[in-house]
């Protein structure tokens, strides 16, 4: 077999695994990184939870460390492009040939782990954080930015003692395994709060900000808030430590940040929507938290590391005439977030929608805030088992939503993408959204059909 081919036997495994489900729990991934000689006890980490805006916020602090001259190691999930886009070491994924080698001597660890009848089988994302942390601890990064796979409390990831915690925000998802309240949710989020270790949240909510307070007071650990600043507000007539203020740029935004230390003004980023704003501010929050370890980076460096930020599938625009835009958004808070800030940031005649969703979603109140927007819908689905029947989909919308508007349904998410692209025309917009795996396929794609890898 050449390498191609074993890399992709070797994540034919992995994927294998998903059929075990999510389980939450940490006692497999315990042992078996005991088994790995406890690779994550060798390495630090910046540990990021919530349930909107973590690899945005992950990306961008990634971004300003590596800028400043450290060895950044970068876990996220799911991926956009690549499987290896989940674990990059200073921007680059981990190379097919090392991840083949990895999964070779994690295999037998896992079946013997998956064969004691106390733990029982290993999921799909306990052996790829297993493999993650493996391979970062070898590396020899300064750093891991960690992002939260599912919850927090019970999450693989929370094997580890992080510099810092960081949860963006709080609000409904994942009620079938996190709680349908979201004081319970908060309760499972701040499950990653570590004894004498700072947390910095970007939430709002009152009753969570104080389950959040009390939490750190039991354990000893700083609290730490960031806040926006609505525009009209000079922020520097705020006095808030960690406060962020956002303004529109024709390919991004610009920030002014006012925190313990740091005053920063016209900051830009590459990422589109108000929220971004706030992802970006907790990165420079969390930056300023890192002084005290000794983690230095100059103004320079975080100018430079937010401008050079990439995230995919956010408000990404890829093509203009007529504009075609990604968005990734997947629970009702993003999608609603997302529906606020397209015409903001984008001005377009009509607007051509392709969604295709996750059938363990709350799909009603997503499509809810989404469809009002468009003159034209066309339900498809993300190539996952686990996604939503388009025509489910336009079905509800019809019933419950009165869609009467133009719409299709086309399960092939490639002619979906090539139906939006002939109806729309010229100063029109095509916004693909409803889930990152949709983004992803349609991505992918919409590029190789352009010829494109970007």
């Amino acid at each position: 077999m050449d390498k191609e081919q074993l890399y992709m036997k070797a994540l034919e495994w992995i994927h294998g695994l998903g059929r075990f489900g999510i389980r939450p729990g940490l006692e497999r991934i315990t042992v078996m990184l005991e088994m790995l000689d406890n690779p994550h006890h060798r390495v630090r980490f910046v540990h990021i939870g919530g349930t909107n805006g973590k690899g945005s916020t992950a990306a961008m602090l990634a971004s300003a460390l590596r800028s400043a001259g450290y060895r950044i190691g970068l876990y996220t999930s799911p991926y956009l492009l690549s499987f290896t886009n989940r674990m990059a070491v200073n921007g680059s994924d981990i190379d097919h040939g090392q991840l083949v080698e990895l999964v070779d001597e994690v295999r037998p660890l896992v079946e013997k782990i998956s064969s004691d009848p106390r733990l029982g089988p290993m999921t799909e994302f306990e052996v790829v954080t297993a493999l993650a942390l493996t391979y970062f601890s070898r590396q020899g990064v300064d750093l891991v930015v960690l992002e939260v796979g599912l919850g927090g409390r019970l999450d693989a990831t929370n094997v580890v003692d992080p510099l810092l915690s960081v949860i963006t925000n709080i609000s409904l998802e994942h009620t079938d395994v996190l709680g349908d309240t979201i004081e319970a949710i908060a309760s499972e989020k701040a499950g990653i709060i570590k004894e004498g270790r700072p947390l910095l949240t970007a939430a709002e909510n009152k009753t969570v900000l104080k389950l959040f307070r009390d939490r750190c007071d039991i354990l000893k650990a700083p609290f730490n808030r960031v806040s926006y600043i609505p525009a009209e507000i000079k922020a520097g007539n705020v006095e808030k430590p960690f406060a962020v203020q956002g303004r529109i740029a024709e390919e991004g935004q610009f920030l002014d940040y006012n925190g313990f230390e740091m005053q920063l003004k016209d900051l830009f980023i590459p990422l589109r929507g108000a929220y971004q704003v706030m992802n970006a501010g907790t990165a420079l929050a969390a930056l300023e938290l890192l002084k005290k370890e000794n983690i230095l980076v100059d103004e320079s460096s975080i100018r430079k590391g937010l401008k050079d930020t990439s995230w995919p599938g956010r408000l990404e625009l890829l093509d203009k005439k007529p504009l075609l835009i990604m968005d990734g958004a997947h629970n009702p808070a993003a999608m609603k977030k997302l529906s606020e800030s397209l015409p903001d940031y984008f001005f377009y005649r009509k607007l051509i929608i392709v969604v295709g969703m996750l059938a363990d979603k709350d799909t009603g109140a997503m499509l809810s805030d989404i469809l009002p927007l468009a003159d034209t819908v066309v339900f498809t689905k993300p190539t996952l088992p686990r996604a939503a029947e388009p025509a489910e989909l336009a079905d509800f919308a019809v019933k419950h939503l009165n869609l009467a508007k133009d719409y299709h349904v086309i399960d092939e998410h490639g002619r979906a993408i090539d139906l939006a692209l002939e109806i729309a025309g010229p100063e029109d917009a095509v916004l693909v959204t409803g889930s990152l795996y949709t983004v992803s396929d349609v991505r992918a794609y919409w590029q190789k059909k352009m010829g494109t890898s970007s």
